[in-house]
């Protein structure tokens, strides 16, 4: 695979040389507010206060969600996801690595999409002075919500991202790559053609799907491959896209569904919702993904915690069979907060099973 190390491709001057320029794995520790090796060239920026408080900040706060839900998120997935495939598809999720990584640790591909724009890293040493504070001020306050409600806050996100030096979803990327212990390898620009096939490249202005794939590894691990895709996912813009037929290349996968703000429940996004009952296996997922009652004979559904409906500002959203699912099978235990009803007493998961000998057979609508 050819790979492009990011910070080089986006933001060095003219007549400065790539090999300046610091690594994504450094770039990325950086931002998480994490020390780089002894002698790095970003080191000498630690000492800045800026950096300082932001990495107390996101030291304190990566400490509480590892605690909080992160660490029982694991062992709850060795628990009850036993027989995981390969791939994630975790369509709706933003930047969302740090729960796919949670519930799904060994995938080999994850795949991610949303509206949000891929954006660019800068090269920290070669920010303007005075903008250190600037950027890790949005890092922080852009991950504010998924770090003490797990889900983000699509519109606050952008407009905290749009304004600093560091835009898009790519160091909110760098950053959870880099606190859940992952070292990048490679850091590549490619975009998807309407049939699927991924080019090389960042895509021209209305021509084909934007997208970026990092290689990475955990310690002692294999490699690993993380695609994000700025896709618009209705009726309209899914079937342009080309993530179905990439999709379908990679094979039948795991899913996961969270603080999707219901949207699969409404027709404009049908096309995206029979993909994901098509294209997986398992389905896990809050009851903001695949309403309950679309799911076939050919599924299995087991309910986790306690579903007590939509929030306010969804409250058109409740579903009678989900409430029915629940009362008729005993939920299982799920011990932590996470989507909207991010308390842990309020909190549901649905795990959706493809029984065997569908899976290779998928129902066509």
């Amino acid at each position: 695979m050819r790979q492009i190390l990011l910070a080089s491709l986006l933001v060095l001057p003219l007549g400065v040389a790539a090999a300046e320029a610091p690594s994504p794995d450094a770039t990325a520790r950086f931002l998480a507010g994490m020390p780089a090796p002894p002698g790095a060239m970003l080191a000498r920026l630690e000492t800045d206060p800026a950096w300082k408080q932001h990495a107390g900040a996101f030291t304190a706060a990566f400490r509480t969600v590892e605690t909080r839900q992160l660490g029982k998120i694991r062992a709850w997935s060795q628990a009850n996801l036993t027989a995981r495939r390969g791939t994630v598809y975790y369509l709706f999720s933003g930047p969302d690595f740090l729960y796919a990584d949670s519930f799904f640790p060994d995938a080999s591909t994850y795949v991610l999409a949303g509206l949000e724009p891929v954006g660019s890293v800068p090269d920290p040493a070669k920010l303007p002075r005075g903008s250190l504070a600037s950027v890790t001020r949005s890092l922080r306050t852009s991950l504010h919500t998924v770090l003490n409600f797990s889900f983000f806050r699509t519109l606050s996100m952008r407009d905290d991202l749009r304004a600093s030096p560091a835009t898009g979803t790519l160091p909110v990327l760098y950053v959870f790559l880099a606190r859940a212990g992952k070292t990048i390898r490679g850091v590549e620009f490619v975009h998807l053609d309407p049939q699927g096939t991924l080019n090389a490249g960042a895509a021209a202005a209305g021509a084909g799907t934007p997208g970026v794939r990092i290689t990475f590894a955990r310690p002692g691990g294999p490699d690993q491959t993380l695609y994000y895709f700025s896709a618009n996912l209705d009726n309209d813009g899914f079937p342009k896209s080309g993530l179905a037929p990439f999709c379908e290349r990679l094979g039948i996968g795991d899913g996961l569904v969270k603080s999707a703000s219901y949207l699969m429940h409404d027709g404009h996004f049908s096309e995206v919702r029979r993909f994901l009952l098509r294209q997986t296996s398992t389905l896990l997922q809050d009851d903001t993904g695949v309403p309950a009652a679309m799911f076939g004979p050919e599924w299995e559904l087991r309910p986790y915690g306690r579903y007590t409906g939509p929030i306010g500002l969804f409250a058109g959203r409740y579903q009678p069979r989900l409430a029915e699912l629940f009362r008729r099978q005993p939920p299982r235990p799920l011990g932590f907060g996470i989507g909207y009803r991010y308390r842990p007493d309020e909190s549901s998961l649905i795990l959706a099973t493809k029984r065997e000998a569908q899976v290779l057979r998928p129902t066509l609508e």
